[in-house]
């Protein structure tokens, strides 16, 4: 999914606000307008780095469509586990506000529609380059289990290092509207397939056809099936046979295939990536400055180079009279609670007029608020009044605000009640903590003090290891004492280092699991029953043991003992289209176990059955829960 559309030539790329657009969408300040088309308007916006990114804001007569809503937050949910290297991403999104929005990364270039118009047919080379990149994005879009429906010239972007997908999955939730049959357009004729044509369930099949004709269209600058009423072209495309009497030869066999009438007769994606690389041995993204002709090339670098556009002015510093509730980003996140109020940095953050429809004021909060937790995966810009200039709270950025609450107003003659009877409960406290010391001090000495702190929690046995006296709370009894018995420095273990298993080329199927426990690791059927690591059918890795927990490290990090043992970005699990050969996860069982997985290979499409090769690493027993035992 995504959504920006472009100008021809560089003085148009960025067109200026009309007065019927609006200057901020859930605090994106909106710098400029990029295009528009059936589904809504997309505009400039930027992000607290200074990234700019799209922002389609979808036209209201499809927000008010309670299935469009479903299907859109269902999609926008899938897309954003789409991060392919020929995708724009879905940074965020808001399925439920008064009218749905997506943000994408902004790709500075032109589609491939604007750029055939301005330019001309594309070189033999550049169009396969071209379908192996799309080819390369569908294969992730379809692992998200997204079909594109609506993959067409328009729909690709032409960038320096390669293609672009966009507006992945958007026509699944423009299709369930009555506004389809009333004069609005969801998809182009000439780039559909013969089942969406003939209203049959669509398929991975489908995006393949229409791969098929975005590649005559680029090799050409015509449409596979001609051009014409939409009725006309439908019919041609599901009886009559393509034109393809301009592709050029080395297109013909990878065209064709793409355009057979009956889905299953159509390759794989895989088919067709092995098709380019026939079609001409160079065909590797290798050397992206040289992948598009000269003109093309020259409109990216002017589009990456034209000045930015000018800001829309500041929202009003005093609140309006009748204040209305902007949109709230769609994040998974807790918002934070805001300080005091504050401006926010210029072209980011909503009006400082009004948080959540609360008009903000002069009043503070009766007592101090504690923040809550920093965002832990979702990219939410929406910033409210009362937040710093820069975001304090580590990337991916701010998230919304909680309204300031008001005073908090104490009942008359309640203050008395509290104070007595909080002074009751320290006076137990305090004469039960005695108590317990007195007990366990006449009854072990120094021994029973240790153990009486260890049963009170974690207090002495931390003040105990970093070599210091400290006091332990008691459980239950309040705050009893007990001397830790290490008052020196830890002594460096002495225990030898855990021994490592190898276990090289599993091919792990989806449905089945392996315990790291087993002397010899195998896959063994089974997907859901406290397994340590299994391959769940719903296409992810699943750590269900008890304690058991997965971390997926950054690419080109390297995997060791040490590394799982001091990593904690912990997960349950992770989705296979994240992963990709020579990716690293750590695994840690409930049994202690640790192990280190590096991705290989997966399966082809055209095999039988779904699988994972991978090699495994396990040191038994080295846990850091477990060693520390």
């Amino acid at each position: 999914m995504g959504g920006q559309q472009t100008g021809r030539g560089g003085s148009e790329v960025f067109q200026p606000l009309a007065a019927d657009d609006p200057t901020t969408v859930a605090g994106y300040r909106l710098a400029a307008r990029l295009g528009a088309g059936g589904m809504g308007k997309v505009y400039l916006s930027y992000t607290p780095g200074g990234r700019p990114v799209a922002i389609k804001l979808i036209r209201p007569e499809f927000g008010e469509d309670a299935e469009f809503r479903r299907r859109f937050a269902q999609e926008v949910r899938s897309a954003q586990r789409v991060q392919g290297l020929f995708t724009a991403p879905v940074i965020d999104a808001d399925p439920e506000g008064a009218q749905p929005w997506l943000a994408t990364a902004y790709v500075p270039g032109p589609s491939l529609a604007d750029a055939v118009v301005a330019h001309g047919a594309l070189p033999v080379e550049t169009v396969l380059l071209l379908v192996a990149g799309i080819a390369e994005a569908l294969h992730v879009i379809h692992g998200a289990g997204i079909v594109h429906r609506d993959l067409k010239p328009s729909n690709v972007l032409l960038a320096a290092d390669g293609p672009r997908v966009i507006d992945f999955g958007i026509a699944y939730a423009a299709d369930a509207t009555s506004l389809t049959g009333s004069g609005v357009t969801i998809g182009t004729p000439s780039f559909m397939a013969p089942e969406q044509a003939a209203g049959r369930p669509v398929t991975p099949a489908t995006d393949v056809f229409a791969l098929g004709q975005v590649a005559a269209y680029a090799a050409t600058g015509v449409p596979a099936f001609g051009e014409g009423t939409g009725h006309g072209v439908l019919y041609r495309i599901v009886h009559e046979e393509p034109d393809l009497g301009a592709v050029p030869e080395r297109l013909t066999e990878l065209v064709t295939r793409c355009l057979a009438k009956e889905p299953e007769d159509r390759p794989t994606l895989s088919e067709i990536i092995r098709l380019c690389q026939a079609a001409n041995a160079a065909t590797v993204l290798r050397r992206p400055e040289d992948w598009l002709p000269g003109a093309v090339s020259a409109e990216i670098a002017a589009r990456a180079a034209a000045p930015a556009p000018p800001q829309t002015p500041p929202p009003p510093t005093v609140a309006p009279s009748a204040p209305s509730a902007p949109p709230v980003a769609y994040s998974p996140t807790a918002p934070a609670v805001p300080s005091a109020p504050s401006t926010p940095p210029p072209g980011y953050g909503p009006p400082p007029s009004t948080v959540s429809g609360v008009p903000v004021g002069p009043v503070a909060p009766s007592g101090p608020v504690a923040p809550a937790p920093a965002p832990a995966f979702a990219y939410a810009p929406t910033q409210g009044p009362g937040a710093p200039a820069y975001p304090q709270q580590p990337w991916p950025g701010p998230t919304g605000h909680q309204p300031p609450q008001p005073p908090r107003q104490e009942k008359k003659g309640g203050g008395r009640g509290l104070v007595i009877a909080l002074a009751a409960v320290l006076a137990f406290a305090v004469a039960g903590g005695a108590t317990a010391y007195v007990v366990l001090k006449d009854k072990d000495g120094p021994a029973s003090s240790s153990a009486g702190g260890k049963s009170g929690g974690k207090g002495s046995a931390n003040t105990g290891s970093s070599g210091g006296t400290g006091t332990g709370t008691g459980t239950g009894t309040g705050t009893g004492t007990g001397t830790g018995t290490g008052s020196s420095a830890p002594k460096p273990s002495t225990a030898p280092a855990p021994q490592a298993a190898t276990y090289k080329d599993i091919d792990l199927t989806a449905g089945y699991h392996l315990t790291l426990g087993d002397e010899n690791v195998r896959p063994q059927a089974g997907e859901d029953n406290n397994y340590e690591l299994s391959y769940d059918t719903g296409g992810y890795l699943d750590a269900e043991s008890s304690g058991g927990n997965l971390v997926l490290l950054d690419p080109g990090q390297e995997g060791s003992l040490e590394a799982c043992r001091a990593e904690t970005r912990f997960t349950q699990n992770i989705y296979v289209n994240k992963l990709s050969p020579g990716r690293q996860v750590c695994i840690t069982t409930g049994t202690g176990h640790l192990g280190l997985l590096t991705v290989k290979a997966f399966s082809p499409e055209d095999s039988p059955s779904t699988y994972m090769t991978l090699d495994l690493t396990v040191w038994r027993n080295a846990a850091p829960s477990a060693s520390s035992n």
